[in-house]
């Protein structure tokens, strides 16, 4: 079990529950990072005193330094200073940014040889293949926080061979418009969106749940994590949250993780893997759930997954084109400038851009972002 741990975007839904389980395990937490909530992690940096904390907004840094500055932790600002915090060498990072901004954080924490805790699914979304050659080559352990891939891991404990391996079933809660037509969804606002039924989540995931864009990427995060095809995993609606994602094996027999639908229970098995200990999260009492029902997703309506598995398929840069599409539509939906399911058609606009299919370099995956954020060519 780890010691020392850096949470990367400790101000968010992830990371706040990572200092949940730091505080019952009594971990040293060296540093802490986030985008601009300067209040939050002042008061975070005044309980856990780390020996660093980082703002990734460089005036708020300059302010939250004035505002610690009678204590003795340590302020860096923007990404460099994100980054300088995952390279500490602390026991283990887990890297709760969201977007394609925990993408260098992530390569930092692995070439420092820390335990990486990854809940930053877009940094294997965006850059598979660089992120886990880069930890095999350096030894470093990637450890699952996302709910669904923590599933997975934990029904493959035990598998001595991946080839007894036959399938992988992801579950999605469905989000808040299960059932819906094309047409029901097309005056659906960023308030009803963000009303998800079972989990509680920042706002860019919460979208990302509703389109079913959430479970694409987590598609893809599987085939880099476990190293399976795309087409060996599959998705199945279950709206009570409860089966969080299934392992079926040559014989046919399936493999389950349960629990209630709470992130502490992910999050404290990668930071005490492979070790279990007492957590605070209730027990899971099957005979008051009544029925665990199961179907598959309709695909015509959400097309997120299917984009996402060509993506996968075409390879390459395709992956890191369709989250750039997804993160600057869920943004623009928040903000009120597109329709809910405009998000998806310009998420299937990003596969028609030209781009090698082959390896790339980490300039490529963010010159691919760049360019599909500002709509034009991709100039690789």
């Amino acid at each position: 079990m780890i010691k020392s741990l850096c949470v990367l975007g400790s101000t968010g839904s992830i990371g706040t529950q990572a200092l949940d389980v730091a505080r019952m395990r009594g971990f040293k937490i060296t540093a802490l990072t986030a985008n601009g909530r300067a209040d939050i992690i002042e008061k975070q940096a005044r309980e856990f005193l780390p020996e660093y904390v980082a703002l990734a907004d460089e005036k708020k840094a300059a302010e939250l330094k004035i505002a610690l500055a009678d204590t003795p932790v340590k302020v860096l600002s923007g990404s460099g200073g994100v980054e300088e915090c995952a390279s500490l060498g602390s026991d283990a990072v887990l890297n709760g940014i969201v977007g394609i901004a925990g993408l260098k954080p992530t390569l930092a924490a692995i070439n420092s040889g820390s335990a990486l805790a990854l809940a930053n699914k877009e940094s294997l979304v965006t850059a598979g293949a660089l992120v886990m050659k880069t930890a095999a080559e350096k030894g470093t352990p990637i450890l699952p926080v996302d709910s669904e891939h923590s599933a997975i891991f934990q029904s493959l404990q035990g598998c001595r061979d991946k080839k007894q391996i036959k399938r992988l079933i992801l579950t999605a809660s469905g989000g808040p418009f299960y059932g819906r037509s094309l047409a029901e969804l097309k005056d659906i606002t960023p308030e009803q969106a963000l009303n998800h039924p079972n989990w509680s989540m920042g706002a860019k995931i919460t979208i990302d749940s509703a389109t079913m864009m959430n479970k694409g990427l987590e598609l893809i995060e599987a085939v880099w994590l476990f190293g399976v095809a795309p087409d060996d995993v599959d998705v199945l609606i279950h709206r009570q949250s409860i089966v969080h994602s299934l392992v079926e094996y040559a014989d046919n027999s399936v493999i389950a993780q349960l629990g209630v639908p709470d992130m502490r229970i992910p999050i404290q098995y990668a930071l005490t893997y492979p070790d279990r200990f007492e957590s605070p999260v209730s027990r899971l009492d099957l005979a008051e759930c009544a029925a665990l029902t199961f179907s598959k997703p309709d695909n015509e309506t959400f097309r997120c997954i299917d984009i996402c598995r060509e993506a996968l398929r075409k390879g390459g840069l395709y992956p890191a084109a369709v989250n750039a599409a997804n993160e600057k539509a869920n943004a623009m939906f928040r903000k009120g400038l597109i329709g809910f399911t405009d998000i998806q058609d310009r998420v299937e606009k990003a596969l028609e851009y030209s781009l090698p299919a082959g390896e790339y370099s980490l300039d490529d995956v963010f010159e691919t972002d760049a360019s599909v954020r500002e709509e034009r060519q991709v100039g690789i």
